[in-house]
């Protein structure tokens, strides 16, 4: 998996922490109408940021570097994991003695990756909190399946029967997608092309 992908499921559950806002994400009365219009909005914004995202990462990550890394860590832990397999002691001790090393190693991989977030984040908060509210609604797609896979009420991303009922001024019908949600979805779907294409991926094949 992208480490771009993890990082928004993160920033998605940043936006999601109680207190930071008095409710759901959207409005009532949004200044774009309908959830075709919505989800191809939020779609394009999606990919703007993914961009936006790629192109900070490639001015700021030495992606010779960052490859290198990868490459000696994989082998490494490919080699660990074949030595554990063969109960092959000899070479486990060996390898061991480059753990530290390759923990180092591991550290700067995630410096690398984590530095363009340091920048990208700050407008992608502003962005949901001050831009994408007014203009879309709580929902813009519709789900044909639950979309809730993590327990509790914390992260959901599709509305529920229970929600319909307490809340029908946010969700109209049961597995209605909450608009960030739409826009996670959106993110991840279209990183890797973006990935590709600005030539940040980390696929090393």
């Amino acid at each position: 998996m992208e480490h771009n992908i993890i990082f928004e499921f993160l920033n998605s559950i940043l936006l999601q922490i109680p207190g930071l806002t008095k409710g759901p994400l959207g409005s009532a009365n949004p200044m774009v109408k309908g959830m075709i219009p919505s989800a191809i909005g939020i779609t394009f914004i999606a990919i703007g940021l993914n961009l936006f995202n790629s192109l900070i990462k490639r001015k700021m990550v030495d992606h010779d570097k960052l490859r290198r890394l990868l490459r000696e860590t994989r082998a490494w832990q490919k080699e660990r994991m074949a030595a554990f397999r063969s109960k092959d002691q000899e070479k486990i001790d060996e390898l061991s003695k480059k753990s530290a090393y390759m923990n180092k190693m591991n550290m700067e991989v995630m410096q690398m990756n984590m530095r363009p977030m340091m920048i990208t984040f700050l407008p992608l908060i502003l962005i949901f909190y001050f831009v994408l509210p007014p203009l879309f609604s709580y929902t813009v797609a519709i789900s044909p399946i639950p979309l809730n896979f993590v327990p509790g009420d914390f992260f959901q991303l599709t509305c529920t029967a229970a929600k319909v009922i307490s809340t029908p001024q946010i969700c109209k019908h049961v597995n209605d997608l909450y608009f960030w949600a739409w826009y996670f979805l959106s993110s991840a779907s279209f990183s890797g092309i973006i990935m590709r294409l600005t030539k940040t991926t980390m696929d090393l094949s």
